[in-house]
């Protein structure tokens, strides 16, 4: 994302309230929570800030904030025969400061139709991107609402 401007747009598409996330981090480094239009530019600005000290970067982008959301990731292996599957699911939501502490296999009270449609979103992910190696695809599943996002 370039500019306060464009944050402000993207957020209004996908709704409040976001987050802002560094593009090159991990561990927490570089986000900030945002929960109204008028937090939004001082929010970028610090998580920008924190992005291009801690790695060097100040690449942000925006993602739809999930106050009740487990971390749910997929472990999947692909040669270059065409041979792709996956290892099933864990849960990663057990974290400190968004590190993950606990991984959980399989992810406990998780819908079986939920399993069942993250390992083929998963494959499906990696047949698209021609992947081969061992991998993660990581997913949000909003508790509340009983819905899974992962990266566009």
């Amino acid at each position: 994302m370039q500019s306060p401007a464009e944050a402000q747009k993207i957020a209004r598409e996908i709704g409040y309230p976001v987050i802002v996330k560094a593009a090159m981090g991990g561990g927490g480094r570089g986000m900030r929570v945002v929960h109204d239009a008028a937090q939004l530019d001082s929010r970028l600005e610090e998580a920008q800030g924190e992005a291009r000290s801690a790695f060097g970067n100040a690449s942000v982008f925006l993602e739809k904030f999930l106050p009740r959301a487990r971390h749910i990731e997929v472990q999947i292996l692909a040669d270059h025969h065409g041979n792709l599957l996956h290892l099933w699911e864990r849960d990663c939501s057990v974290q400190r400061r968004h590190q993950k502490v606990v991984e959980v296999a399989p992810a406990a009270n998780l819908p079986a139709s939920v399993r069942t449609e993250l390992c083929e979103a998963a494959l499906r992910i990696a047949r698209k991107a021609n992947y081969r190696n061992a991998g993660t695809v990581e997913f949000l599943y909003d508790v509340d609402a009983g819905k899974w996002y992962s990266s566009k």
